[in-house]
């Protein structure tokens, strides 16, 4: 009798959940808190019969009932009205006639655990979209000539790109610093009929107003001190049979935008000194980050010229309208930087994430500097959210994968029983952090008070 009490009370204050049934299937030990996993009340349930409660639905299927019928150890994983997921293991004990004495029965919640693997899955399933080789992307019929377009906003800038190209119409390309025009210009250019001839690009920004006419128109013999002795051809002779690309076209000065205009017009230029007009037969293309509207407006840019060169306006997608670009241009920089350093550097998934989420202002450009910064002032092989700069900290606090601070180590191969264990020994030990007690633990988790101790103890050697 003495032992009988012993048992019972031992099963009873047990971490684990323990349950022992005779060969009838009638409960004579259980730990009171297995049976919350159900949905029933704490008890020992003493007298119980697991068939009984097998028709009822609270254990189905009945662990008990299957080792009974089969004599073997079994272990199944049972889904409760609870919506939680126990496993459990059923162990025959035979007296030495081999006949069955009791079944002794080991239940684990196992929910917990399986919602980490969940919640790894969908992880890994980003990294692999985030890390698709940009070799196949390049098969891709909008990711020619450097430019990567996934995004409906770049495929339809694309798109008429192609559609124009054969045509000679004056195209003004519109949008904010470093989305790329210049590289939608080449595009343009090398998609043309006039692709076998040269592609001028201007920087009306960068060439002092001093000097503009003799760059842009040339120059004759004597034009001026110090000019070259032969004179110089003007960068608009130079695009004659090509195209012309005068990028931020808003910094043209006023005195030189007649000019222009006079040469779109009668398609002739006169060098600077000289008497002679030039017939000149070229593609212009131009690009600006301002408002051309509203600089005619305040008499800093020309309406007519405007007119001139506002035929086919294409406003250029920033990397906030083409969020699904962003990925594969993190990619494409990372290889390409990989191979002109000579490194091997990886993202860590939680930096993609923060990446994605942020606004760009500086656009590509921006993203291009950030990764040749990164690649060269991070020593470490794969790159994490803490590396970025200051302006990313807001983004790195709101990120999915900093509720719990995981890092999970991106190595060749990935041991997934390893990982979940990682992972949940980190949630456990924060938890730990936080809390008084292990019932704050639970509540905080959303798992059983039993199942934190079980887990405190588990990793109690690693905290």
């Amino acid at each position: 009798m003495m032992e009988e009490l012993i048992l019972d009370k031992i099963i009873e204050t047990s971490n684990n959940n323990i349950t022992v049934i005779n060969r009838e299937g009638i409960i004579i030990h259980s730990n009171p808190e297995h049976w919350v996993n159900y949905g029933m009340q704490p008890g020992t349930y003493k007298g119980t019969s697991i068939y009984d409660l097998e028709k009822e639905g609270l254990l189905a299927p009945s662990i008990g009932a299957i080792v009974l019928n089969e004599k073997i150890k079994k272990t199944i994983l049972q889904h409760t009205k609870t919506d939680r997921v126990i496993m459990s293991t059923g162990y025959p004990v035979f007296n030495e006639k081999e006949e069955l004495l009791f079944v002794l029965i080991y239940s684990h919640d196992q929910t917990e655990i399986l919602e980490l693997q969940q919640q790894y899955e969908k992880m890994e399933r980003k990294v692999k979209g985030y890390q698709t080789e940009v070799e196949e992307l390049r098969e891709k019929e909008f990711e020619q000539n450097g430019i990567i377009a996934r995004s409906s906003a770049a495929q339809h800038i694309l798109k008429t790109i192609y559609n124009i190209s054969k045509t000679d119409a004056t195209v003004l390309l519109l949008g904010p610093s470093g989305v790329g025009k210049s590289t939608f210009a080449r595009i343009l250019h090398s998609h043309s009929n006039r692709k076998k001839e040269q592609f001028i690009e201007v920087n009306c920004s960068t060439i002092p107003e001093g000097l503009f006419e003799s760059e842009i128109f040339g120059y004759e013999t004597g034009a001026f001190t110090g000019a070259n002795k032969q004179g110089s051809e003007g960068l608009i002779e130079q695009a004659d049979g090509g195209t012309l690309f005068l990028d931020e076209i808003g910094e043209l000065p006023l005195s030189m935008q007649a000019k222009l205009l006079k040469v779109l017009q009668e398609k002739k230029i006169k060098r600077l000194g000289g008497k002679k007009e030039r017939t000149i037969n070229f593609r212009l293309v131009t690009a600006t980050n301002q408002d051309l509207e509203k600089m005619v407006q305040e008499g800093r840019f020309r309406l007519d010229l405007y007119y001139r060169l506002n035929v086919i306006p294409l406003q250029i997608p920033s990397l906030e309208e083409r969020k699904e670009d962003i990925s594969y241009l993190i990619q494409d920089c990372l290889q390409k930087f990989n191979n002109t350093y000579n490194v091997n550097k990886r993202i860590h998934p939680s930096t993609y994430d923060v990446l994605i989420n942020y606004n760009w202002p500086g656009n590509i450009r921006e993203l291009e500097n950030l990764m040749e910064r990164l690649i060269l002032t991070i020593e470490d092989e794969v790159l994490y959210p803490s590396q970025l700069p200051a302006n990313f900290n807001t983004l790195q606090a709101n990120s999915d994968f900093s509720l719990v601070n995981i890092e999970l180590p991106l190595t060749e191969t990935i041991n997934l029983k390893e990982t979940l264990e990682n992972t949940e020994m980190q949630i456990i030990l924060k938890a730990f952090k936080k809390c008084k007690t292990t019932y704050e633990m639970a509540t905080y988790l959303g798992i059983s008070q039993p199942t934190v101790i079980y887990k405190l103890k588990k990793y109690k050697n690693k905290f």
